[in-house]
């Protein structure tokens, strides 16, 4: 196996049990897990206990900042895997201008999302973690990763792309395209409808300095990230995590359980968040916001920059049912938005 930097296996092996010398650790056994890009990941057996051992893809200041996170989550009560220090008691290792972070092993199974059992322990595992994440303050070493006050931005951007990209269809003849432009005037209005509720929502006081409703949010929770373990959920690869609103994590959840199902269902929504607020309880405004997270188009956006930023083909078949499952489900929202008055 080689990875981007033209490392062999064998090197990567010399270079793990180099860094497992800073910890005075002379591995036992040592599995690489996973390589192919500069993250890297290797099971290591010392001691007659596992660990897990991780090259980071991260700068050293976005490193700072997750890994202290997992440390702070950790010491809060949350199901994370705690960090061993090195021998000059950092979290961080570098070794040749990279980074390593050893971890303790979680001899765990990965939850099947379309289980019930396994989707409930998935998302109050979800809760749990944004719970024991409350209150974190990076030092100042940290580059600070945010994603707070943003939705506004991010809203308006991915609209003003998605009429450009009408632009560039209107010139095109290719099938996809004409599919784009037969749906793309009802997901605008889609879109306006999201960034309508959003001004006129508690937003910016939600995500004001210091509002109890922040926590930091994982933003890549699902299959693989979440661990079922014989003392309760565990959350990893907590790289990407970000200060924003529950709703971050909580928008991604349910929409890829109701993208499975094929539409939007009001039942699954409010099952979801009954699971959730189980651990986590949402005021109702901050439903509202997830609400209205949920009404914006990301879904169809995700989809069809393939298409026009990364030059990926798509079928005209693939445009229709992402667009179709976007605009269906404005009554089962509408509905919640209602109840939630």
């Amino acid at each position: 196996m080689i990875d981007r930097k033209g490392i062999t296996e064998e090197n990567l092996e010399a270079t793990a049990t180099h860094v497992l010398g800073r910890y005075s650790i002379n591995p036992e056994k040592l599995v690489l897990i996973q390589a192919g890009t500069i993250k890297t990941v290797w099971k290591v057996n010392a001691s007659g206990s596992w660990l897990c051992l991780k090259r980071l893809k991260q700068t050293l200041d976005k490193a700072l900042f997750s890994v202290n996170a997992q440390i702070y989550i950790r010491n809060s009560g949350g199901k994370v895997p705690g960090i061993i220090l090195n021998r000059d008691k950092q979290a961080i290792t570098e070794y040749e201008g990279q980074l390593f972070v050893l971890y303790g092993w979680i001899n765990g199974s990965d939850l099947n999302f379309s289980l019930t059992t396994d989707f409930r322990k998935a998302v109050q595992g979800l809760a749990a973690f944004h719970v024991a994440s409350r209150g974190y303050i990076p030092n100042e070493q940290c580059r600070i990763s945010t994603k707070l006050r943003k939705w506004p931005d991010q809203y308006n951007s991915m609209k003003r792309r998605m009429l450009e990209w009408k632009e560039v269809s209107s010139g095109a003849s290719k099938e996809p395209y004409q599919a784009y432009l037969a749906y793309i005037d009802q997901i605008i209005a889609l879109a306006d409808l999201a960034l309508k509720r959003l001004s006129e929502s508690d937003y910016l006081h939600l995500t004001q300095e210091g509002s109890p409703s922040i926590v930091l949010c994982h933003q890549d929770f699902g299959r693989g990230n979440v661990l079922d373990a014989a003392d309760g959920t565990y959350v990893i690869d907590l790289d990407g995590v970000t200060y924003d609103l529950p709703a971050r994590d909580l928008r991604k959840i349910i929409g890829k359980a109701c993208e499975n199902a094929g539409l939007w269902s009001c039942d699954t929504i409010e099952q979801i968040l009954s699971w959730y607020t189980q651990i986590n309880p949402l005021s109702e405004k901050e439903k509202d916001i997830l609400y209205t997270d949920l009404t914006y188009p990301h879904w169809f956006f995700g989809l069809v920059k393939n298409l026009f930023q990364k030059g990926k083909s798509l079928r005209p078949s693939e445009i229709e049912k992402i667009a179709r499952f976007e605009l269906s489900k404005e009554e089962a929202l509408a509905v919640l938005l209602k109840r939630s008055e």
